[in-house]
C-alpha cells in the first residue's frame, strides 16, 4: 500500500474545506441579500417566503461558522510525525486492510470529516474522533484488529501503518 505524504494529505483537506467555506460564505451572503430584500415583505397573513428566507440565511449562517472554526482547526494542525509503534492519536495517517481484502487510508483529524482528497493517487478519506471509523481507532496500534461498524455492516481493520 502507498503512503502518501501526511503533509500533503492535510494540506489538500485543507484546502478543500476553505474551497467549501468560500462558496458557502457566498451562498450566505446571497440568501441574506435575498431575506432582507424590499421586494421580499410579506404581501399578505399567509405569505412566508421572507420568514422562509430569514430560516436559510441564519441556517446558512451557522454552516458557516462551523466550517470557519474547522478551517481554524486544520490551520493549527501540525503534520506531527508518528513511529510504527505509537498508538494512533490525532493527526495520524493511516493505513488498514479490510476484511474483504480491500485497503484504505484514512486521516484522523479533529475537523472536516467526511471528506476525500487523493494524494499520490491514493484516496484518503479524513474522519474524526467522534465518527465510528476514527473512534475505533484511537488509541490502536500497528496489527492490531480494530471492530467497526462500517457502512456495509459491522467489520473488522487490520491496521497496517501508522505514520
Amino acid at each position: 500500500m502507498t503512503r502518501p505524504d501526511k503533509a500533503r494529505v492535510l494540506a489538500a483537506l485543507r484546502a478543500r474545506v476553505a474551497a467549501q467555506l468560500e462558496a458557502l460564505t457566498a451562498s450566505q451572503r446571497t440568501a441574506q441579500a435575498g431575506a432582507t430584500h424590499a421586494e421580499a415583505k410579506q404581501e399578505h397573513p399567509k405569505d412566508t417566503r421572507a420568514i422562509e428566507g430569514q430560516y436559510l440565511a441564519r441556517g446558512l449562517a451557522a454552516r458557516v461558522e462551523s466550517l470557519r472554526d474547522a478551517v481554524a482547526m486544520l490551520h493549527a494542525l501540525a503534520p506531527t510525525p508518528l513511529d510504527e509503534d505509537d498508538a494512533i492519536v490525532v493527526p495520524a495517517l493511516v493505513g488498514v486492510a479490510t476484511d474483504d481484502g480491500d485497503e484504505a487510508v484514512y486521516l484522523l483529524v479533529p475537523a472536516g470529516g467526511g471528506e476525500t482528497v487523493v494524494v499520490d493517487d491514493v484516496p484518503v478519506l479524513a474522519v474524526t474522533p467522534a465518527s465510528p471509523v476514527g473512534r475505533a481507532l484511537v488509541d490502536r496500534r500497528v496489527d492490531d484488529e480494530v471492530p467497526v461498524e462500517l457502512p456495509g455492516g459491522r467489520g473488522t481493520l487490520l491496521v497496517a501503518w501508522v505514520c
